[in-house]
């Protein structure tokens, strides 16, 4: 623990909307929801922002888990049977619930963004948009840990009862 603890306050920016309205049944990954399509509401205070957003083709949501409730610093994740920690997986019941999922960028409305490949419930507090530029995050040697050999199959998962509050 560190010696000071400090209040942090995020306020929703928006709502996303998407066609699973419970965590059961929903893709655990973007891959597993190629185009599944919803759709960001953004408020109107922060509208202005969305300008020039239409000439990318993807963008990254960063979004609050509002259904997770507590955590455990050992969880089994949906692509395992085995106990792992928690920050060695993208479970979605966390200290700090924050989710990050890239989605395709269709169209954007006023203050309305049209999304494929979205893997999140409906009605999910928005944190942030960030244009995803896979020029600027370029890695070498890439390593997926307990996940070799086990991520090809997220395509295919859906959200189970396991983290539900």
């Amino acid at each position: 623990m560190t010696d000071k603890l400090f209040h942090i306050a995020y306020h929703p920016i928006g709502t996303i909307h998407s066609p699973f309205k419970e965590p059961k049944g929903t893709p655990i990954q973007p891959v597993a929801a190629q185009g599944v399509a919803g759709t960001v509401e953004v408020l109107a205070d922060y509208g202005e922002g969305l300008k020039d957003l239409e000439g990318f083709s993807h963008i990254v949501l960063l979004y609050h888990f509002h259904l997770s409730r507590d955590y455990k610093l050992l969880v089994t994740p949906f692509l395992d049977d085995v106990p792992r920690g928690l920050f060695a997986t993208r479970a979605p019941k966390r200290p700090n619930p924050i989710g990050l999922s890239v989605v395709r960028l269709v169209s954007v409305e006023g203050n309305i963004l049209h999304i494929r490949n979205v893997d999140i419930v409906d009605g999910t507090p928005l944190l942030d948009i960030k244009p995803f530029v896979p020029y600027f995050e370029p890695q070498d040697g890439v390593r997926f840990g307990w996940l070799e050999g086990k991520s090809d199959v997220a395509a295919s998962r859906r959200a189970d009862q396991r983290f539900v509050t």
